[in-house]
């Protein structure tokens, strides 16, 4: 451990309460369920099954860890990292091996973003894994920041409030997904990676991208964040406390069956009711005599 050994373990317990509640508030894993936690080799998938371990041996209902890595084909990625690793903590695991970067290259234009099809090769993939071993929940490693960055993705360029929910089922309905990090801010998850010295293995596909949009949005978020220390928390919270009937969308919120909850002739208010507003008025400040020019 490259920190104090108290600081880290402080950190430690922070990350693991925050993976905990959000598991609790979204009831993301219950008793004998089989989650598939996928890796990629980077911070966030390292930190996601380091969390859930911890979590395991000390959670009032038992469940299965199996984790997963997807092997790309991608050239000079280190095969053997992953699996060490997993050997040597005693972590049940599986490696499909699925040449999607030559699919990727071949079928998307030099220069154009290539993270949509990847990511339907990649959950394509690892569905099936899912689907032919009995896997119940599909852990993946999103943070709050990935959550935050997408709402901010969707409302710019595709013109719609969406983000990523913490738990959500598949496309094809047969599988449930989690995000246990979704309490969690990317940088005391990187704080971690770095104190547990996890053996990180960089993509050359997503972080090879110079442009991509997600990248501006995080870059804007960074400044907002700067500015305004917790602005990034409180983006996070409002996706928690959404009021349908304040937007604009009808298919949210009945606004063409939207009618008055009083008869129309009740609204209009009784002499004495005028003239005790007019008293009060003056002495609250709000409507006192208007000057006109």
């Amino acid at each position: 451990m490259s920190e104090t050994s108290a600081t880290l373990r402080r950190l430690a317990a922070r990350l693991r309460g925050l993976a905990g509640k959000a598991i609790e508030d979204y009831r993301m894993i219950e008793h004998g369920d089989r989650v598939m936690v996928c890796l990629s080799g980077g911070k966030d998938s390292y930190t996601m099954l380091d969390l859930l371990r911890s979590l395991q041996r000390s959670a009032p209902v038992q469940f299965e860890l199996i984790a997963v890595n997807l092997d790309q084909k991608q050239p000079g990625f280190p095969v053997q990292v992953l699996p060490d690793y997993l050997r040597s903590r005693g972590v049940a695991h599986h490696v499909i091996e699925q040449d999607t970067y030559s699919v990727i290259k071949r079928v998307i234009p030099e220069g154009r973003t290539l993270c949509s099809l990847c990511s339907r090769l990649r959950r394509g993939a690892l569905y099936r894994f899912a689907a032919e071993h009995d896997i119940s929940k599909i852990a993946l490693g999103h943070h709050r920041d990935d959550i935050v960055e997408t709402l901010f993705l969707n409302l710019f360029n595709a013109g719609r409030l969406k983000a990523m929910a913490p738990k959500l089922r598949s496309e094809n309905g047969r599988h449930i997904v989690i995000r246990p990090l979704a309490y969690i801010a990317e940088r005391d998850i990187a704080r971690y990676a770095r104190g547990m010295r996890f053996p990180l293995i960089p993509c050359r596909l997503c972080g090879s991208q110079p442009n991509l949009q997600r990248n501006a949005i995080k870059s804007m978020l960074a400044v907002w964040e700067r500015e305004h220390p917790g602005r990034m928390q409180s983006i996070f919270s409002a996706l928690q406390h959404v009021e349908p009937g304040t937007l604009a969308d009808p298919r949210q919120f009945d606004f063409a069956g939207l009618t008055a909850a009083i008869p129309l002739a009740g609204a209009f208010m009784s002499d004495a009711e005028e003239q005790a507003i007019a008293i009060e008025a003056p002495r609250g400040g709000c409507l006192g005599p208007v000057a006109l020019a």
